[in-house]
């Protein structure tokens, strides 16, 4: 792996996770709960009508709104880390 490549991986792992909460909190899932109006709102909205009124648990909606809440977990920053090495690597390809 050239030093190029490197440090593109290692910067999309990096950049992904230090994203990953302000993008949550820009799509509506903050600390203080779903915020009004938000995409977020309208992601809960569905989720609710799809199951009968209330939001599953471990559904999409309410693992993005706990860790909006919380922080991601362990294992969703392996995931994003593994996103944004991805993304890094294949950017590398291209140029």
């Amino acid at each position: 792996m050239g030093l190029l490549t490197a440090a593109l991986v290692g910067g999309g792992a990096v950049g992904a996770v230090a994203a990953a909460p302000l993008v949550l909190g820009v799509v509506g899932f903050t600390s203080a709960g779903i915020a009004v109006g938000s995409w977020a709102a309208g992601m809960m909205s569905a989720a609710a009508v799809a199951n009968g009124g209330a939001v599953a648990a471990g559904s999409t909606v309410a693992v993005l709104q706990a860790a909006g809440a919380a922080g991601l977990p362990a294992v969703a920053t392996a995931a994003v880390a593994s996103g944004g090495a991805a993304l890094g690597w294949l950017t590398a390809i291209l140029i």
